[in-house]
């Protein structure tokens, strides 16, 4: 089985029913599986064939879903991209991968070009008047290349995460197992296709031929107009990051709606921990399942906890639960020996959802993956997340290397070293830089939010700046983190 697959087999069955609405309108499931076959035509005449990558920079939509499973239908991969990102991030994204083809808009396309990039393709606004011809399923097996999802990078370059239809599958059935998924559910989709979790919120949809709504980005942390999408739009599972969540009850009115009022029966959130005070007000105030799921972009989901009663005097997190997709999970010590019970030590992955490896560079080939995360083995058996064992850090659900926001600092000309920590927790966390300036006058706070926001996504642009004499360094010579976060390193911050 193969993820293009899904929508066709759901179109055979049952052509009429809503397959996914956005923006840009809605399609039945018979009218994506003719929108997919004639795109795939349009792409097969451009050179796409089995194998090859296909760039997508579009803003979400129900023809970017269209796009994909067009790429798909070919034995080829997608590559989604931030379509609010900067073009020379893009570029260099595109010149990574290598696609065959770029589709995007007119006015993308023409910005492309201008940066040198060749084979940009605005959507064929011809599809109108194209025949859809069926096309066969391609050759090849669940091992093959389905999309690459980018993360950021800790040498200052974004990894290309190749992941294979398996992998995805892995995940999709066995969500669509745990959480009872039917023909009459109405998925949401909050999350950007360039992000992991959009994984479910498409592919358990169309596994059952239920309906996934399309969020649209300019609305994605608009608390309000999310409160009153989810209740308008009958919506009945949602699956998100805790920070969008957290405003939506403390901002957008969630808790103040009776919860008979609520289509929703399911909850799941990824990506961050849930702070403990907003999540168990959001446990008590709605009578639905919530799932805290867990995994990095290399292992997608590997491990789930369905979150109950959360005690008054409960301080830290609940934990991120036990391995799910068919994985197994583990924790190791520095030495490579497995932790015990409430010892602490390094997650490692090894299962079905394990990546193929990062585009460019030796495949994986079925080695466990270790993820760089700090847990404890609880007495249950279930596992306690603590945090990163390296410069990695969690922004808004995003996962962010800062070397590379460290790599898009250093190249300020105003800039003699700079250091990246992040400060505060979920909806109130932000990054603040420590910049050692080059000259007596040190950059301020706009420009370099406007150097940043030149060659790194939003959620990865600065928040605060604090200028020091000199970063803090340990014996051998490495940045002491521990020291940066502390006074007075952290007393002199500029916010904007």
């Amino acid at each position: 089985m193969k993820l293009h697959q899904l929508v066709r087999e759901q179109a055979r069955r049952s052509p009429g029913l809503l397959a996914v609405s956005g923006p840009d309108g809605q399609m039945t499931y018979g009218e994506l599986d003719r929108e997919a076959d004639a795109l795939a035509s349009v792409l097969a005449l451009e050179g796409v064939r089995p194998g090859d990558r296909v760039a997508l920079w579009l803003q979400k939509s129900t023809r970017a879903v269209a796009v994909m499973q067009a790429v798909l239908r070919l034995g080829a991969a997608y590559v989604p991209i931030d379509p609010l990102g900067p073009i020379a991030r893009t570029v260099r994204l595109v010149k990574d991968c290598g696609p065959r083809v770029v589709v995007t808009t007119a006015e993308y396309a023409t910005r492309l070009r201008q940066h040198g990039i060749a084979g940009a393709m605005p959507y064929p606004e011809e599809l109108k008047r194209v025949r859809p011809i069926p096309t066969p399923d391609p050759s090849g097996d669940p091992e093959d290349l389905a999309y690459i999802l980018y993360t950021s990078g800790s040498t200052g370059d974004p990894k290309g995460v190749c992941l294979s239809h398996r992998n995805a599958l892995a995940f999709v059935d066995w969500a669509v197992a745990e959480i009872g998924a039917c023909q009459a559910d109405r998925f949401a989709n909050h999350a950007p296709f360039h992000f992991d979790l959009s994984v479910l919120d498409l592919y358990a949809a169309f596994r059952v031929g239920a309906s996934v709504h399309l969020i649209p980005a300019e609305m994605s942390f608009s608390p309000t107009l999310l409160v009153d999408y989810l209740l308008h739009g009958k919506l009945t599972v949602w699956y998100s990051v805790p920070s969008a969540l957290i405003l939506m009850a403390r901002d957008g009115g969630m808790m103040d709606v009776p919860p008979s009022a609520f289509s929703l029966r399911v909850l799941l959130y990824a990506g961050e921990p849930f702070p403990i005070n907003y999540l168990r007000a959001l446990r008590n105030h709605l009578p639905v399942r919530i799932l805290n799921l867990y995994g990095p972009t290399e292992t997608n989901v590997c491990a789930s906890y369905e979150v109950m009663s959360i005690p008054e005097d409960q301080v830290r997190s609940v934990p991120i639960g036990k391995a799910c997709s068919g994985d197994r999970i583990w924790a190791e010590r520095a030495d490579g020996t497995r932790v015990g019970p409430g010892e602490e030590g390094e997650l490692v992955v090894d299962g079905p959802t394990v990546m193929l490896g990062y585009w460019g560079q030796p495949r994986q080939d079925g080695r466990p993956y270790h993820t760089g995360d700090r847990v404890t083995l609880l007495e249950t058996g279930d596992y306690l997340y603590l945090g990163r064992r390296d410069g990695m850090i969690k922004v808004r659900g995003h996962r962010v290397e800062v070397g590379e926001i460290e790599a898009a600092l250093h190249a300020h000309p105003g800039i003699a070293d700079v250091a990246v920590l992040l400060s505060g927790t979920a909806v109130d966390s932000k990054i603040v830089a420590y910049v050692v300036p080059a000259g007596d006058a040190a950059p301020d706070i706009l420009e370099l939010k406007r150097h940043c926001a030149a060659a790194l996504p939003r959620h990865m642009i600065i928040d605060a700046v604090c200028n020091v004499p000199a970063l803090p360094r340990t014996g051998t010579g490495k940045l002491d983190r521990r020291a940066l976060a502390s006074e007075p390193f952290g007393i002199k911050r500029t916010f904007l």
